[in-house]
This record gives structure tokens, sequence and C-alpha cells, in this order.
């Protein structure tokens, strides 16, 4: 199928808005939470949300990694608290066994079962995600920032899409190499993700006002 462009309007301020949202109200489900964090931050579609398992997250000492693609992208805080809390804690409807019975990072109602895409759908909608529109908004968002290889790469999409992606942000490889090694401290409110060599983990990092 030929690729048509982000589907729906690209807006970035929502995006942050969901985000700080999600990083710092209670109230919600630490499982929403994360799977909303991990779509509207890393672009992760709800198909791959909902099939990852424990082995995908890596802890290493004060630091969390989760793996995406083929290089493990490392969480910044308090994204990584609330990765730990759900390992902690998680456990689907069926209620069958303690939690570490199960692999998946999110689990089903069905013993053994990850949760279904269409119902981790409904719940992030139920908390004022769109799905689709907002992974459009964060993969356009990352393609202004990072080359289409590590992009891949990072999120676990293919090259093709990523390039796409890439083209239709304005963003240039070679434009990207040279901002890197000009560039000046992250302002509050914008989002940074730093090429690191291969068998390293990338980071980005979550803005300084989503974390205050």
């Amino acid at each position: 199928m030929r690729w048509t462009g982000p589907c729906g309007t690209i807006d970035s301020e929502k995006r942050w808005a969901d985000a700080r949202r999600l990083l710092h109200d209670d109230t919600l489900a630490t499982s929403d939470r994360v799977a909303g964090l991990l779509l509207v931050l890393y672009a992760q579609q709800i198909a791959t949300i909902s099939r990852l398992t424990v082995d995908d997250v890596h802890l290493d000492n004060d630091k969390v990694g989760i793996t995406f693609g083929t290089s493990p992208v490392v969480l910044p805080e308090p994204l990584a608290g609330l990765v730990r809390d759900l390992i902690a804690t998680r456990r689907g409807k069926a209620r069958s066994g303690a939690p570490d019975d199960a692999p998946w990072l999110f689990p089903g109602g069905r013993p053994g079962q990850p949760i279904g895409d269409d119902r981790l759908g409904l719940r992030l909608q139920k908390i004022g995600l769109q799905p689709r529109q907002d992974r459009s908004t964060a993969l356009f968002t990352l393609a202004t920032e990072v080359p289409a290889a590590i992009l891949a790469r990072m999120l676990g999409v293919h090259i093709q899409v990523a390039v796409q992606w890439q083209k239709a942000s304005a963003g240039d490889w070679a434009a990207y190499a040279a901002e890197v090694s000009r560039r000046a401290p992250t302002p509050a409110g914008e989002a940074q993700t730093n090429e690191v060599p291969d068998g390293q983990h990338p980071r980005t990092t979550i803005p300084p006002g989503l974390t205050t």
C-alpha cells in the first residue's frame, strides 16, 4: 500500500500536554499511563505495545531500557519508574496466578494472553488519546530530530517508512549532523534525541517541563 502521509493534523502541543498528564496523573491506571506514553513519546503502534513482554524491558541498576527495534531505548524518569511499577503490579482480568507467571507487559483477560489491540485502543481513547493521530504526531516530530536509519533502529519501523516520514517533516540527515555539531542545551518544551554508536542505547529525553 502506498504511504499517504501523516494521519490527521500534526499537533505537537497536544502531544506534550498528553505526555505531561500521563506522567503525573496518578488517578489513571499505571498500565494506561505507560501504554499512552509509549504511543505519544515513542510513536509505537497499539499492536506493538500490546505484545511487549517483560523480556523487552531491561533493568540495569538505576536505568530502564526497552526494545522496540534493534537498539534498546533508555527511558527517562518518571517514565522509567512507571515501567518498574507496571512490571511489579501487572495483572490481567484473568487473575490466574502471580504477575510473574505471565510474560506480557500488558496481560489480557485470557490466561497467558496479552491485552487485545482493540481493547487497548479503547482504553487509551477513554483517557483522551487518539492512537492513530497521536502516533502520526509523534513520528512526525521524531522524524525532524534524527536521521531515518536511527529512527528505524530505535522505534522498530521499516527504514522506508522512516525515510518517508523524514521527507514529510522536511528532515535532512546532513542538516541533522550539522545541527548536532553546534547543538545548544535543549530549551524547556522541546525534545531531543541523541545519536549514539551501534550497541549503545539511544536516549530520548523528556523536556524539563514534563518532569516537574
